[in-house]
């Protein structure tokens, strides 16, 4: 599956940046999904935050489909259209196929020519297909689909805050994420730091997820496929800058009473290879570019890729474009050393990575 870990890292100083001098950065940009526009409340008091919590709690249980502890087959299409900023645009086919007591078993192919097959039985993961690495669009989808709310143990000491908006005419709550030390105050918009998690309050169902302004999971649970009481979405849209990059579809969700134990047995090939590469939690990182005098105002450009096992940056864009220090922020993301001491015993692991660098507005 997908970790739907949150990690925040900051660079040294960054925090002066990104954080004392939060007011003097310019507003997030403006986006059809950015939920955030009205007043903004600070979530501080034990009960409150646990309000909010179960509120996450119950968005989050909804895609555990292998907690139902029903067998399943999933299948799942979608098309991906980057202009070429990311691999394998085109249509691609997904299908999970689950049994309690054997494990699970997921397939993936892109008509532009990848495949891969993943197999997790008795603790153990296996993979085989055109590369170790899952591409970015492929590890969008099952995040997407299968993690995209943090867990609460990885909340317990985040900066919350709340405000209510509305999604397709009916209230959602949005509730706004950061590294322990964030944006604490009423401020009337969304920071740059902050992740935004919007939830219908009726029926528990997230609606609109962004990791970072600019990109945006939006929900449409018409007719949602069901399993037991876990509610898939139908639709996921995936947008960055205000673009359709990738168009996500459950096809159907199905109870599988009994399958065939020969799909979760790894081949010589899988066993020879040693265990499947993880797909992890994103990474925040937070740079100034160059020297920010103090009484700067900021202009924030992301730069969203993925970061193989290996440590190898795949698949970098910015996230603002059309800004004009879009190809410095770029070239400064590529010079960066993501390489990471490998944990012994760990599987090996590839995650997505937002840096978010700092330039000083009107240069």
């Amino acid at each position: 599956m997908v970790s739907n870990r949150m990690l925040w890292w900051i660079t040294a100083g960054a925090l002066a940046a990104f954080g004392r001098n939060t007011p003097k950065l310019v507003p997030v940009p403006s986006d059809p999904l950015e939920m955030v526009t009205g007043q903004i409340q600070a979530v501080e008091s034990p009960a409150d935050r646990e309000r909010v919590l179960e509120l996450l709690g119950r968005a989050r249980n909804s895609y555990a489909l292998r907690n139902s502890n029903l067998g399943y087959d999933l299948k799942v299409t979608f098309t991906v259209n980057s202009g070429g900023e990311t691999q394998y645009d085109g249509t691609w086919e997904m299908e999970d196929i689950s049994n309690p007591t054997l494990g699970l078993r997921w397939t993936a192919k892109a008509a532009a020519g990848y495949t891969t097959t993943q197999i997790s039985t008795n603790g153990l993961f296996y993979g085989e297909g055109t590369s170790s690495t899952i591409p970015l669009r492929l590890h969008e989808a099952r995040a997407a689909l299968f993690g995209p709310v943090p867990s609460a143990a990885n909340l317990n000491r985040a900066t919350i805050r709340t405000s209510a908006g509305t999604f397709h005419g009916a209230p959602v709550t949005c509730v706004l994420l950061s590294a322990p030390g964030g944006t604490k105050s009423a401020t009337p918009a969304r920071s740059w730091e902050e992740t935004e998690e919007c939830i219908d309050p009726q029926s528990g169902l997230l609606e609109v997820q962004s990791q970072v302004p600019g990109r945006y999971y939006a929900y449409d649970y018409t007719n949602a496929p069901q399993l037991g009481a876990y509610v898939m979405p139908r639709k996921v849209t995936v947008t960055e800058a205000g673009k359709t990059v990738s168009e996500i579809s459950i096809e159907s969700l199905k109870e599988l009473p009994t399958a065939d134990p020969s799909l979760f047995q790894p081949t010589e090939a899988m066993e020879a290879g040693g265990e499947a590469v993880a797909m992890a939690g994103a990474q925040k990182i937070f740079r100034e570019s160059g020297h920010i005098p103090a009484n700067a105002t900021i202009r924030p450009v992301c730069i969203f890729g993925l970061v193989t096992a290996t440590g190898q940056l795949m698949e970098a864009h910015s996230l603002q474009p059309t800004d004009p220090n879009s190809p410095a922020a770029l070239q400064a993301v590529e010079t960066m050393n993501f390489a990471q001491p490998a944990q012994p015993g760990a599987r090996p692991q590839q995650h997505f990575v937002f840096v978010v660098e700092g330039f000083v507005a009107g240069q």
